[in-house]
């Protein structure tokens, strides 16, 4: 979780978006803006997620 805390302190720091693509659910939690893509198309916005700590 550390890189992902990283990542986001970058993207404060700098006002900007991050995209992370991972097919590992654990990692879902520390977004806030969550898309889904299906069949190599944005298929919904899932539910937020949380800050990371």
């Amino acid at each position: 979780m550390a890189v992902m805390r990283i990542l986001k302190d970058v993207a404060r720091k700098f006002e900007t978006a991050i995209m992370v693509v991972t097919d590992d659910g654990q990692d879902i939690p520390t977004f806030t803006g969550i898309f889904r893509i299906r069949d190599r198309v944005p298929h919904e916005k899932a539910s937020e997620g949380r800050d990371a700590e």
